[in-house]
């Protein structure tokens, strides 16, 4: 599942906030702040856990607040071993 978040979802805690729920739902791969302002994601699992992610990810942290998440979904490349933040 790749998804990109749009709102204020930069300088929130916004990508810790994904980390820490697709850790503790055993997915894999990453989350990065785009420079248009928006978050991508990108996260390999089980449709049912990358649905439980998908709903937390329309809510977000406190301080956010997300206007929009798009979703696309594709067969896993299981390229990733653990879900990261990637930092740029």
């Amino acid at each position: 599942m790749e998804a990109v978040v749009t709102g204020r979802v930069q300088g929130v805690m916004y990508r810790d906030f994904v980390e820490r729920n697709a850790s503790a739902l055993s997915l894999c791969g990453f989350v990065e702040n785009i420079p248009d302002g928006t978050v991508s994601v990108c996260a390999e699992g089980t449709r049912e856990k990358l649905e439980i992610l998908l709903t937390r990810l329309k809510k977000g942290p406190l301080f956010a607040r997300v206007d929009g998440v798009t979703v696309s979904w594709g067969e896993a490349t299981n390229e990733h071993k653990s879900f990261s933040i990637k930092r740029t």
